[in-house]
């Protein structure tokens, strides 16, 4: 029996995704998008939704991360075996690309959730035999090469990754898009509802967009419009040639250069933001779409550690599949919480104390600020005024540690994180600090289990939702955090943590901004922690019960299954 027979019958939702994060081994992600898919998957599994995923095999991975004496970062392919994890299917379909046949052939990755539920993941593969020497690495590096090589994937993945799903008998009803990179779907879908000539009056598009609406949800993720895919024309024209009339896309992807969002709204008939404010930001920013909001959540037993999945467990069985069941961890006794804490907390020393040699202490405070290395999310906002951290450190000791990966063409976020290795040198004397190098989803789930205190700095508004502090709350790590994305939606000051600054947006923000977080850390967090453990503790449990319980994936995935997927 053909090993994806099983799956055919039954699934009926297609969600398509440039990267998803199935496994730290499999190199198939770059950063929160991948991340949240995989979360995704992980809670389709769950909740047995019938659902095929598509993404890129992406052979090269994204990039391997080190960083030198000085502080900067370098990258190189980082490399993994689809072989070793999934099975190759014997299916190939071809797409045209530039002139010439594209062969792709998939390989299926089978996600297992512990109820025995399994959800296949599609991988696309351009390196096949059949191929020319170029078109054999099109799939092989995530986000790698130049906008011809990005808009070639965008094809692969939107056109071929349709066309694979007929080829191998799917019969799919919804198409989810995750971000615009899959936008060329709609161009599969338009040639596919191509009405018949005598149906087409003169004047009239001969294509049947209503139908198109009918199968498209787009989940956008970012409120930054220079983070949008565009691509001009005349290469656009090149790579795709007749498959669609330029006239045709140009009515919908804008007319100077192929827009994948704007492609993405126009023709799809539910449009999601990520959270409540960047639902209405994405709103402000393409006027005259209904833009709806199912806010992201995290899949809770990938992202809570194993001392306190033992604590649920023991009180509420069935927290792993019905992680709403957690409003209750306010229950759990103080010192339960606090040794799950340090067990967490003694993981993350020793794996730092590996891999950088730097011995962190388990009774001070510790800070962990992670995330995709890039200039609006504000990753030197600490160090804004390095006497006045160094002044706070020694009125009470604390401790950080950063993590994170810039893009290889990111300039400004690479000189970022040679900045931040300079600053940790600059105030070693009264602050230990650490960087972690080649940040994934293995060194993510010790950092948000294993520190005191997540924080979060990005520009408002342009967090479109953010996740890692879910994880963190998880595990009753507390979080500090601007007033934006999921943030606005979790924060109770005092409670469930505290928010950096205020929700609107002023000409010295960043000054503001960093007044405020040293302001919270010297008048709240640090005395808190010292003075009143009974307090911090309950804030602990407040943050498990008010957090954990409602921002993880399994509500998000009922949401879209009731709200989106069944219209």
């Amino acid at each position: 029996m053909n090993p994806i027979d099983p799956f055919v019958g039954r699934a009926r939702i297609a969600y398509f995704s440039m990267e998803i994060a199935l496994r730290p081994e499999m190199h198939t992600y770059a950063g929160g998008l991948g991340v949240l898919a995989g979360d995704t998957a992980r809670s389709a599994a769950d909740l047995e939704l019938p659902m095929v995923f598509v993404s890129l095999v992406s052979r090269a991975g994204y990039v391997r991360q080190e960083i030198d004496a000085e502080g900067r970062q370098s990258t190189r392919p980082n490399p993994w075996d689809p072989e070793q994890y999934t099975g190759p299917l014997d299916a190939m379909v071809a797409v045209q690309i530039d002139g010439r046949e594209v062969w792709i052939r998939p390989w299926l990755f089978r996600l297992t959730c512990p109820l025995g539920h399994c959800i296949p993941v599609l991988l696309l593969d351009a390196d096949l035999d059949q191929n020319s020497p170029d078109d054999r690495r099109i799939t092989d590096h995530l986000y790698g090469g130049d906008e011809a090589y990005r808009l070639k994937q965008e094809i692969v993945l939107g056109i071929g990754g349709a066309r694979m799903l007929q080829a191998l008998g799917f019969n799919i009803e919804t198409y989810h898009l995750n971000e615009g990179h899959a936008a060329l779907l709609t161009l599969y879908l338009l040639r596919y509802y191509r009405r018949p000539a005598e149906d087409v009056e003169p004047g009239e598009s001969p294509y049947d967009h209503a139908r198109v609406h009918e199968h498209c949800i787009f989940t956008t993720h970012t409120p930054v419009e220079a983070a949008f895919d565009k691509f001009p024309y005349p290469l656009v024209e090149r790579l795709l040639g007749d498959y669609i009339e330029i006239a045709e896309i140009k009515r919908f992807a804008g007319q100077d250069h192929l827009n994948m969002t704007q492609l993405a709204l126009h023709l799809s008939g539910r449009i999601n933001g990520v959270s409540e404010r960047h639902a209405e930001t994405t709103s402000q920013l393409f006027p005259g779409y209904r833009v709806r909001a199912i806010t992201n959540g995290v899949h809770a037993p990938t992202w809570t550690h194993r001392s306190f999945a033992s604590l649920y467990q023991a009180h509420f069985p069935h927290w792993a599949h019905e992680p709403e069941v957690l409003t209750r961890a306010d229950q759990l006794s103080d010192e339960s919480v606090w040794d799950a804490h340090e067990e967490a907390k003694r993981d993350l020393l020793a794996q730092i104390r590996n891999s950088s040699a730097v011995s962190l202490r388990l009774d001070a405070p510790l800070i962990g600020f992670a995330r995709r290395m890039t200039q609006y999310k504000r990753p030197d906002l600490l160090f804004s005024d390095l006497s006045r951290i160094i002044a706070i450190a020694r009125q009470r000791a604390f401790q950080v540690v950063f993590a994170g990966i810039a893009h290889p063409s990111d300039v400004l976020g690479q000189s970022l994180i040679e900045r931040i290795n300079h600053h940790i040198r600059e105030v070693a004397d009264a602050i230990p600090v650490v960087f972690l190098s080649n940040y994934d989803i293995q060194i993510a789930a010790s950092l948000v289990s294993g520190v005191d205190v997540w924080l979060n700095t990005p520009q408002p508004p342009l967090e479109a939702s953010g996740t890692s502090g879910m994880k963190a709350a998880l595990n009753g790590v507390l979080n500090l955090s601007v007033r934006d994305g999921w943030w606005l939606e979790a924060h109770i000051e005092g409670v469930t943590g505290w928010a950096i600054g205020n929700i609107g947006v002023a000409a010295d923000e960043h000054a503001r901004d960093a007044e405020n977080l040293y302001q919270k850390l010297e008048q709240a967090v640090l005395p808190l922690y010292y003075d009143d453990r009974p307090q911090w503790i309950w804030m602990m449990k407040q943050s498990i019960s008010k957090i954990g319980s409602y921002f993880n994936s399994a509500r998000m995935m009922r949401r879209y299954a009731t709200e989106a997927y069944i219209r």
